[in-house]
């Protein structure tokens, strides 16, 4: 998967700030206060918000692996939707796709 082939490069790189982002970024998805699955649907509501169709790939799937039920999905993506505007609608519209296909491949 791409994503994964290019953060093992860039964490190659052994940079500094770069490698204590991206371990930050992951510890924060960690359970906590908060579950994963609600911190994945938060992740999905800020990329929805801001506009990242690779962000929001990336949250649908992790939201799938947590099984994030379908009626949950939606209930998130409909508040990313009021906060971003309509803006967000072709991002919806990738959004819906992708979770059909993390649906099908969970059976």
């Amino acid at each position: 998967m791409f994503r994964e082939r290019m953060n093992t490069r860039i964490l190659g790189e052994n940079n500094l700030v770069i490698n204590r982002f991206f371990n930050l970024d992951g510890r924060a998805y960690e359970g906590g206060s908060l579950s994963v699955k609600t911190k994945e649907l938060l992740g999905l509501v800020a990329s929805l918000v801001l506009r990242c169709d690779d962000c929001i790939t990336y949250h649908i799937v992790r939201c799938a692996e947590e099984g994030v039920s379908r009626d949950e999905v939606f209930e998130t993506m409909s508040i990313g939707l009021i906060v971003g505007g309509s803006i967000v609608i072709p991002h919806l519209r990738r959004a819906v796709d992708r979770w059909d296909e993390a649906e099908k491949l969970r059976g």
